[in-house]
């Protein structure tokens, strides 16, 4: 039995997050995951996520707050939750590294079974040092002049603008985030992991798809050109650092006091905990094994383009290094990591403090969730950078969503509803066409593009065989027929509206994945002639539904958005 562990980016709570991390790594993968459910079966897909609670910027924006680090992660956790339920992004578990009572004990086993077969090394070098506030200083606190193309507000850890990564003794005319001091380097004593060791026990054999206890599905371009070159170059990199706010390294390693792990070591180990505690919730503290530790598992990372290394080169070498020391099982290694480019808006990429952003609670306060997702999917930045544009979000909206399905099933419902007692009209027979043939078609593409995360392909694979619905009913024209005195037409109305009817049940399993809340509206609708099997089922409609079956009540799926609401969302965008 084949499971599907799936993952997304763990955010950061240090911040709200917009609609370019939802297009990035949240809605492909819930897209993908109620796909899956409905297609494998609840019990063989697992949805984990959380919220990233350590780390040098948590700690420096909840002092700058005058807030204590535990209550500033609490706030964001809850706010970037409330933003996931508006767009009914449904985890199975939604932790954080901070709340979860499994992660600081999976992360110190992490670190010491890394150390004890010596993947871990230890060296004392000189780090940034602020004499005025008497710390060291990380990587973030620090900005200086980069390096490798001289921008002068490059950070201590990677340069914003040319996007290398930085060894922060290498800053030209480093100062000091905290208190604009100028730091001078000083003794520390550090641990470092060994990825060229790592890359050498299997994790390059794993990359190139050579490792035969763990299968990959296949990279896409946008993840393989990055991971190649950085498998050439491959380097040890720090995972502690000094701060007052992280997962302390284990108990009786000598020099450790006052060390906290690296936030992004014990960030992807949040997975793994928060795995544990879903188990835990449900009574099976042992289950997390099953999805961890079994060749049966498919492991898939859903993420933007600036995970990539941390998600196919280092957490891979992490899991890798652990061997059989758990129990004398070994950690799957991921199967698929469909990673997505960048998200932004309207032509400049989202900033809340330019004040480029959409604002979330005004937004679901005003708009359609479902039809935010649609566009979100049909824009998604799958293969290179793309944008949420205000005025493609009403044509989706409108166009696509209002017109091709919520228009044609409320004529279709309020039609049977008038002339057929608001009930299944009785057919002679399963009438066929060339139209319906086309719909089904393209609804039967619908899963393939999902499972091969092409999410754009599906969605428009789904507005195809809703466009060819509305042109079967059109060129029926029951409207025509049913004031015909021939009783071979009267026969034709009857199966149009029951052959729609039929359809739209079809539709409103495949609609799921994509408008999850308008596609249980629309099974509403159905009355008593929705289907009971709610599973991803087949493509074919080839049975007649049973006449006099009560219906439902017409109700609008999408209401359509006016010029001068979008007029008003662009100038204030532009104020």
């Amino acid at each position: 039995m084949t499971r599907y562990l799936v993952t997304s980016a763990l955010p950061y709570a240090n911040g709200p997050i917009h609609f370019g991390h939802i297009a990035g790594a949240y809605l492909p993968a819930d897209v993908y995951v109620r796909y899956l459910k409905m297609a494998k079966g609840e019990d063989k897909v697992l949805y984990v996520c959380g919220t990233d609670e350590y780390g040098v910027a948590i700690t420096m924006k909840a002092e700058a707050a005058g807030s204590d680090y535990r209550s500033y992660v609490d706030k964001w956790h809850k706010e970037i939750g409330n933003l996931f339920d508006n767009f009914a992004i449904d985890f199975d578990i939604f932790s954080g590294t901070a709340r979860c009572e499994f992660h600081q004990g999976a992360s110190q086993k992490f670190f010491q079974v890394l150390l004890d077969k010596g993947f871990i090394t230890k060296r004392t070098e000189k780090q940034w040092f602020s004499e005025q506030s008497q710390r060291f200083l990380p990587d973030r606190y620090l900005q200086g002049s980069c390096p490798d193309c001289e921008f002068e507000k490059a950070r201590g850890d990677e340069c914003p603008k040319c996007g290398s990564w930085i060894d922060a003794r290498d800053l030209g005319n480093p100062v000091s985030l905290i208190d604009g001091s100028k730091p001078i380097l000083k003794d520390t004593t550090h641990w470092y992991i060994d990825l060229p060791a790592l890359q050498k026990a299997g994790l390059k054999d794993w990359y190139e798809g050579q490792h035969t206890n763990h299968p990959i599905k296949g990279w896409k371009s946008n993840v393989d050109g990055y991971v190649q070159a950085m498998l050439r170059d491959l380097h040890d990199r720090p995972i502690t650092r000094d701060l007052p706010w992280g997962v302390p390294l284990p108990d009786g390693i000598e020099g450790a006091d006052g060390k906290v792990l690296y936030v992004w070591f014990d960030a992807p180990i949040g997975y793994i905990s928060a795995t544990m505690e879903w188990a835990h919730n449900n009574g099976t503290p042992d289950a997390w094994k099953d999805w961890w530790q079994s060749d049966e598992t498919r492991l898939v990372h859903f993420i933007g383009k600036d995970n990539i290394a941390f998600h196919t080169v280092v957490f891979p070498s992490m899991l890798l290094g652990q061997g059989d020391a758990w129990d004398g099982r070994n950690f799957v290694l991921p199967w698929s990591v469909p990673a997505n480019e960048f998200y932004n808006l309207q032509g400049k990429k989202f900033s809340t403090s330019e004040g480029w952003y959409i604002d979330n609670a005004s937004f679901f306060e005003n708009y359609n969730s479902d039809a935010a997702r649609f566009h979100v999917l049909l824009s998604a930045p799958e293969t290179s950078d793309s944008e949420f544009n205000w005025n493609e979000f009403q044509s989706t909206n409108n166009s696509l969503l209002a017109d091709k399905i919520g228009n044609l099933a409320s004529r279709v419902l309020k039609f049977a509803n008038k002339r057929f007692d608001n009930k299944i009209p009785a057919v002679d027979g399963v009438l066929e066409d060339e139209f319906l043939t086309a719909s089904r078609a393209s609804f039967a593409q619908i899963s393939g593009f999902i499972e091969s995360h092409e999410l754009r392909k599906a969605a428009q694979a789904l507005i195809s065989g809703c466009s060819a619905l509305n042109q079967f009913f059109d060129k029926l024209e029951p409207w025509k027929k049913i004031k015909s005195e021939d009783p071979a037409e009267q026969m034709l109305c009857a199966q149009a509206i029951e052959r729609c009817i039929a359809h739209f049940n079809l539709l409103s399993r495949r609609l799921a994945p994509f408008c999850p809340r308008s596609a249980t509206q629309l099974a509403e609708m159905l009355g008593d002639a929705a289907s009971d099997d709610t599973s991803w089922g087949s493509d074919e409609v080839n049975e007649v539904l049973a006449a006099g079956t009560e219906l439902g009540i017409a109700e609008v799926l999408f209401a359509k958005i006016d010029n001068d609401a979008i007029a008003a969302e662009i100038e204030k965008l532009k104020g």
